[in-house]
């Protein structure tokens, strides 16, 4: 008998916002709604879904637990304080987690458009390929430059990939990358980065161009216009 797929979710929205103009893109609210509670309630919206962990600043946790409440989100288990990098964020979200969860699913608290085909694929092809991560292809040609502003390479664009999350991996597998992370005193910022660092293949399961990031203080304007067209 195979075991059941348990998906434990890590909305991370420990952020500085540094690039927001004062903005914290995590509270910012979208009809109404705090952006990173957005990307909460996709995660909460999806049956493959039993738990999520939301990390965040120490300065918001109570604000996000209120939020949860008055919106009655039931999966988020706990609202966890972030670490001084997004790895320990990451680290103090899995360690949240039951016993019973054996996928983890990393996103962005700063993604909040990501649609429900996404989360499925990305579920779907970690359970074939054990790590994954939404990801669009390149529309614009990439320059490599060198040190003096010259280019001196120009990538294959059909080789090229904008990774965007969920990024989503068998527990064992994540827990021993971040291990040997650990030992070798690295950080990284991409998940997907930490595992491959372990010697494990990612597959990159179809993301979407409205899936945006909210960075900058011009990508909350196109942030209210995704949400006229998705919502």
């Amino acid at each position: 008998m195979e075991n059941k797929i348990n998906i434990g979710v890590v909305v991370v929205a420990a952020g500085s916002s540094t690039r927001m103009g004062g903005i914290d893109k995590q509270v910012y609210k979208i009809n109404g709604i705090p952006v990173a509670i957005m990307s909460v309630l996709a995660f909460e919206k999806c049956a493959k879904v039993s738990e999520i962990i939301l990390v965040s600043k120490a300065e918001t946790k109570e604000y996000f637990k209120n939020v949860i409440q008055q919106l009655n989100i039931k999966k988020v288990l706990k609202v966890v304080e972030g670490g001084t990098s997004r790895q320990k964020s990451v680290r103090n979200g899995i360690e949240s987690f039951s016993k019973n969860i054996n996928y983890y699913c990393i996103h962005d608290g700063a993604r909040p458009f990501v649609s429900q085909d996404i989360i499925i694929r990305c579920i779907d092809n970690a359970e074939k390929y054990g790590c994954t991560t939404a990801g669009v292809k390149v529309k614009d040609t990439i320059k490599v430059i060198n040190k003096d502003g010259f280019v001196c390479e120009t990538p294959n664009r059909e080789q090229l990939y904008i990774t965007q999350t969920p990024q989503i991996f068998r527990a064992d597998i994540y827990i021993n990358a971040m291990e040997k992370a650990i030992n070798q005193g690295k950080e990284y910022t991409d998940d997907c980065q930490l595992t491959e660092n372990a010697g494990y293949k990612v597959f990159i399961s179809e993301g979407e161009y409205t899936n945006i990031k909210i960075t900058t203080p011009e990508d909350i304007q196109i942030g209210e216009t995704i949400a006229k067209i998705v919502y």
